[in-house]
């Protein structure tokens, strides 16, 4: 059972990005490197791959193709959405320690204080949702809305059958009703249509040379915080408030 209290149906909307936000890295890289260094054609097959899906993996308009090639390459086999998940359940299961070190303590207290706050929380994530639920579930948040990358079977593996990046984590999100956005916290540029279509938007643990572009787009004064990510940039705080 939560101890949080049930929030009121006209309660604030805050919605979290997961991985370099609540989470110190991403988790879908960790979990899909997990499972190629588990078959070592799969592993050989990735490298072979890694000229092409490398470069495609590094710029955000061909992210989505880059880190479908590897997903598919990782989950080849696979036939069922069901049977992957059960592989995200041992990974996690295999990893307690590690994943768990990787909950950004700064983020979660944050997190906690809103819930506390009675305001609805969700977490909107490129991640598929059962990773960051089996995640959360470690600092008891198992219970908060995910919306993730939908996954399904294709051409013999599981792969990501619509991601939930950019603008159409905010179509996923508008279907889902939610879309009257009070605080939204996000590291990345990916996330620029939440953070604009929220009333308060927080950067939180963002990459360096993205600094410049969220102070240039984003309202003045938003704040850009470092929530312990030590290679992120962000302005450090030992103990962020929840946003108003």
């Amino acid at each position: 059972m939560s101890d949080y209290p049930q929030p009121a149906p006209d309660a604030r909307l805050v919605v979290f990005d997961f991985d370099h936000t609540l989470y110190d890295g991403d988790s879908g890289s960790h979990l899909f490197a997990w499972l190629l260094r588990r078959n070592a054609l799969r592993l050989i097959a990735a490298l072979l791959a890694t000229p092409l899906l490398g470069p495609l993996a590094a710029f955000l308009p061909t992210r989505r193709y880059g880190i479908s090639g590897y997903v598919w390459i990782a989950t080849f086999g696979l036939h069922r959405a069901r049977e992957f998940d059960a592989w995200i359940d041992r990974y996690v299961a295999a990893h307690r320690e590690e994943v768990r070190a990787r909950l950004l303590p700064d983020a979660l207290k944050v997190f906690g204080d809103h819930r506390a706050a009675g305001d609805r929380v969700l977490v909107a994530t490129g991640a598929p949702p059962e990773l960051a639920r089996a995640i959360l579930a470690f600092v008891a948040h198992q219970d908060v809305v995910v919306i993730g990358s939908q996954i399904g079977p294709r051409c013999g593996a599981i792969v990501a059958t619509r991601h939930c990046h950019n603008e159409e984590k905010m179509r996923m999100l508008r279907e889902r009703g939610y879309g009257d956005i009070a605080v939204a916290y996000s590291d990345s540029r990916a996330d620029l249509p939440l953070l604009k279509a929220a009333k308060s938007p927080v950067v939180v643990n963002p990459k360096v040379s993205a600094v410049g572009t969220f102070r240039r787009i984003l309202p003045p004064g938003t704040p850009i915080l470092n929530w312990g990510c030590q290679d992120r940039g962000g302005t450090p705080v030992g103990d962020s408030p929840a946003q108003n």
